[in-house]
């Protein structure tokens, strides 16, 4: 049993290649003259996201470790108090990764929990989180006594409130959103009044904080499904991209299989045509399961190998040979589901200051995959954005959160752009942005909130039926509007 996770050792071997590959032929990025720099860093007055393009001013920023209990919240309540009185926002994050200020509460008070405490229920099959604790933490307790996350974001360096706030999915399956796992959860609203929610108490509360970017309540911790922990073998299949939508339906039909997502290639002459599935299903032997492998040299190599495609297509197909069968000729292996899911985003970070990735992700029914391939294919190579990767999971259908993205089963498709930090790539990540969401939204699909806010409003109203709906809740609930974001304030504040 190797100690790495099964995602950086499935282009591991390759990335080591492509580490002293990349080193000879080096890669050659266009720069753009005439431009002017976007980035501001973070201070005591500034706060930005994991985009570095959303430098906002804040009053103040306020970390908070006391555990989920009286003093947390009367910390909380003499914040709101405080800022109700002096028209000021208030919001609470973790990590605050989403990239376009869905998580900076402008010119206002940002909080942030740092507090990882836990208690597992064996018996119920839950775990109590403080609202602040990471995934890291929620792996780091659950694997020795032998359980894991039924859903969590794929990357564990996020928190598990955040997780609910931003109704976030990962790639086990065959589940939906993280918030469809949540048992209950206790909320302060913006009044100060402290509530306990769950999908049968104050279900309407529970449907607008599923989802709501912290703009319904604060919330002070969570009751939270875990399966059990197990070994996982892997199996790959490539096909044309055409196929992947019945290949994958089939594969979430199949009960033996608990996890399973899917690649695209990413070269412009060839974008979008094949497909690769990998799926895990448990193994004959489930004893002595190894500890949770976290990130180690492999990783790093495979990062290497990530970056080596910015500006050049040869490592964009040298990567997908890489996956597609370099990887599965050395056999896969085997890995826990904790394993899996314990890899930090940090891995990625190319720490180059003068670019930075950009997340899309957009939800498509199967039936309409097709499609989207075709949209894709047709909008994303005109632009000059570096395209390095797509990702394609499961959502089983939510109608749970109010601005749920999936009104029936979709794939997700998570898509990592390259981006030169300067006025002329933001423009043109913005034209192509709303190219691509009228496409989707045509078909039927939705695109993902947490990320940079280049949509029309039209845009997210067409993609998000109810989102009038939600406005209207959140200012019943909140009349002062003390808790608020740049989503509220540059989209569902406008409705």
């Amino acid at each position: 049993m190797t100690n790495f996770t099964r995602r950086a050792a499935l282009f591991a071997a390759g990335g080591v290649a492509g580490w002293g590959l990349s080193r000879w032929l080096g890669s050659d990025l266009p720069v753009y003259d005439g431009t002017d720099r976007t980035f501001a860093p973070t201070s005591d007055t500034i706060m930005n996201d994991a985009s570095g393009l959303s430098p906002t001013p804040i009053n103040k920023h306020l970390v908070l470790t006391e555990d989920a209990g009286d003093r947390l919240i009367t910390a909380l309540r003499n914040e709101l108090a405080e800022a109700t009185a002096e028209g000021r926002p208030v919001n609470v994050g973790a990590a605050r990764h989403s990239m376009g200020g869905q998580a900076i509460p402008r010119d206002g008070t940002a909080i942030t929990f740092d507090n990882g405490a836990l208690q597992i229920d064996s018996a119920a099959k839950t775990y109590r989180a403080h609202a602040g604790a990471r995934w890291s933490q929620v792996i780091a307790a659950l694997d020795p006594a032998g359980w894991s996350p039924k859903v969590m974001q794929s990357n564990h360096d996020f928190g598990v409130a955040a997780t609910y706030s931003v109704n976030a999915h990962g790639w086990p399956v065959p589940f939906g959103p993280m918030g469809s796992t949540v048992r209950s959860l206790r909320m302060l609203l913006p009044t100060g009044e402290l509530v306990t929610c769950s999908p049968t108490e104050n279900t309407d509360l529970f449907n607008l904080g599923m989802g709501g970017y912290g703009l319904i309540g604060i919330i002070v911790d969570m009751d939270v499904e875990m399966v059990p922990n197990t070994r996982l073998s892997p199996s790959f299949e490539v096909m044309e991209a055409q196929g992947f939508a019945a290949a994958f339906q089939s594969a979430i039909d199949d009960p033996a299989v608990t996890m399973a997502y899917g690649r695209l290639n990413v070269e412009r002459d060839t974008f979008f045509e094949k497909a690769l599935l990998i799926t895990y299903r448990e193994t004959d032997d489930q004893t002595e399961l190894p500890r949770a492998a976290g990130s180690g040299w492999m990783s790093q190599a495979a990062s290497r190998l990530y970056r080596a495609q910015l500006g050049s297509e040869a490592f964009k197909s040298f990567r997908w040979w890489n996956e597609t069968t370099l990887g599965p000729a050395l056999g896969g292996g085997d890995a826990t589901r904790n394993s899996l899911i314990n890899e930090p985003v940090v891995t990625l970070d190319d720490r180059n200051p003068d670019r930075t990735d950009i997340l899309h992700e957009y939800f498509v029914g199967f039936d309409a995959f097709d499609n989207f391939l075709t949209a894709c294919r047709e909008v994303i190579p005109a632009s000059y954005q570096e395209f390095l990767n797509v990702t394609l999971r499961y959502v089983a259908q939510d109608d749970q959160a109010v601005l749920s993205f999936a009104s029936e089963p979709r794939i997700a498709a998570v898509m990592s752009f390259s981006q030169e930090m300067t006025q002329r790539a933001e423009a043109d990540m913005a034209r192509m942005t709303q190219a691509l969401i009228d496409r989707i939204v045509e078909i039927g699909g939705a695109y993902y909130l947490p990320y940079r806010p280049h949509a029309r409003l039209d845009q997210l109203t067409s993609a998000y039926a109810r989102a009038a709906e939600f406005a209207q809740a959140k200012r019943q609930l909140d009349p002062r509007l003390v808790l608020r974001n740049n989503l509220w304030d540059s989209y569902l504040g406008q409705l």
